[in-house]
């Protein structure tokens, strides 16, 4: 199952969400002033509410300013902005209808459903890069060439934007107490971003 556009395309585009749930967190926790700093850095004009797709250029250029003016609590805010996304999702992309029907299901055939939605509709965040399922036991998602991430260096997975969406989506329509690992990430010179889906938290694993 792939989702994504091929690698290198230079009109690729995300779902503003990237931006717009960021600058939201950012009024938030951080306030107009350094929220402003942030975006003069990017070199992005904050977007309309009701924008379209973005280029993902400009999602990768702001998510690296946050990182770059709040390196110690860039991760966290990034992990808000991603579970804002994914409350976006759930209340204006996801119908009713099949948030219900998805709840009542077990688990594993729910989750079955939820990631094949995500992988059609992988373009949306994965821009450029590619999108698949590699794995269901624990399920196991792979992106390559991750646009956000894209010419960033770190010691540790990075992409906490990616897995806050993903363990929003499972966390309210699968498992409640799930949680989603990044366990290899490109930014750290491996091959892909893997993030790792655990349906009952970290304790279910050791």
């Amino acid at each position: 199952m792939d989702g994504g556009q091929s690698p290198g395309h230079s009109d690729a585009r995300i779902g503003p969400n990237a931006i717009l749930q960021t600058i939201g967190v950012l009024d938030h926790y951080e306030g107009r002033a350094v929220r402003d700093q942030v975006m003069q850095l990017a070199g992005v004009a904050p977007p309309p509410a009701d924008s379209g797709m973005l280029p993902e250029a400009d999602c990768a250029a702001v998510h690296h300013a946050v990182r770059q003016a709040l390196p110690d609590r860039a991760d966290g805010l990034l992990r808000l902005s991603g579970l804002a996304t994914g409350d976006y999702i759930l209340k204006h992309r996801i119908p009713a209808f099949a948030q219900t029907i998805i709840r009542v299901l077990p688990g594993p055939i729910a989750a079955r459903i939820l990631a094949k939605a995500i992988t059609k509709h992988a373009w949306t965040f994965a821009g450029s890069g590619s999108f698949r399922v590699v794995g269901w036991s624990p399920l196991t998602f792979e992106v390559r060439h991750n646009p956000l991430i894209a010419g960033e260096h770190a010691d540790s997975p990075m992409c906490h934007w990616h897995a806050a969406v993903f363990e929003r989506l499972f966390g309210r329509l699968v498992w409640s107490s799930v949680v989603v690992v990044e366990t290899t990430c490109e930014a750290n010179g491996d091959a892909a971003c893997l993030f790792q889906v655990h349906p009952h938290g970290l304790e279910s694993v050791r």
